[in-house]
């Protein structure tokens, strides 16, 4: 008979996992728990990403460099078509990819998904500056707003500038979370995070590497609509143009 010990070791930790190890959970609650999952990812992801096109549309550079990284992280030389360079897209290839990373990050700077956010406090308690909030009250906090701070990101908050989340080799540097705040921080931080990432980084890389984007007229000024989550107003439109094989 295995110990206690031994079963322990062999439960999963993920959060599924977790769940379905209570015996007396609920079908249709477990149901909802997957399905908040996917809900709570797919517009955040589908958002930051139709931003992060706008951005490699406005910076061109942005958008070679990138498209120059996949190409180098990735062995196309047998690829053929659109499906099969995603089929080679391997963790170890998306790894490589810092200035991807930098960038999809550098969008989450100025567009983040959600933002602004709440949090209800759960005792009286003195933060950090010294202001007082007591139990039940809402502290309210922007990412979008903190993201174009320049006392926190510097004088070029304004700007798009993945070079700011490498460091001198290239390598991609996390900031704090409690700066750079669309994913949270904390007990709290988004349990998506990793996911949201590795999602975001196989969208993009496989859209850069088999398209270039224009915007499809210069001089529209591209918005945000007022929701919870921060979408394109009235959608992106952009062309697509094929990348000549090589």
């Amino acid at each position: 008979m295995r110990n206690s010990k031994d079963e322990a070791s062999m439960k999963k930790e993920d959060i599924l996992s977790r769940f379905l190890q209570v015996s007396d959970t609920d079908p249709t609650y477990l149901r909802d728990i997957i399905l908040n999952f996917i809900i709570a990812g797919k517009d955040t992801t589908t958002a930051t990403l139709s931003w992060f096109i706008y951005m490699l549309c406005k910076h061109p550079d942005v958008q070679e460099k990138v498209a120059q990284e996949v190409k180098e992280a990735t062995d196309t030389k047998e690829v053929k078509d659109f499906a099969e360079f995603a089929a080679i897209l391997s963790e170890e290839a998306l790894g490589k990819m810092h200035y991807l990373h930098a960038a999809l990050t550098e969008t989450l700077r100025l567009y983040p998904a959600v933002p602004v956010d709440a949090k209800i406090c759960l005792s009286d308690e003195t933060l950090p500056d010294g202001f007082s909030v007591r139990k039940g009250d809402m502290v309210c906090y922007q990412p979008y707003a903190m993201g174009r701070m320049k006392f926190i990101w510097g004088d070029d908050a304004e700007e798009f500038r993945p070079e700011r989340c490498l460091d001198e080799e290239g390598m991609f540097q996390p900031e704090s979370p409690f700066k750079f705040t669309a994913f949270q921080a904390g007990p709290r931080i988004c349990l998506g995070k990793e996911f949201a990432y590795r999602q975001m980084k196989i969208f993009s890389a496989v859209l850069v590497h088999c398209f270039a984007f224009k915007l499809s007229d210069e001089n529209k000024c591209v918005t945000y609509r007022t929701m919870i989550n921060l979408h394109v107003d009235g959608g992106l439109h952009v062309r697509a143009l094929h990348r000549c094989q090589t």
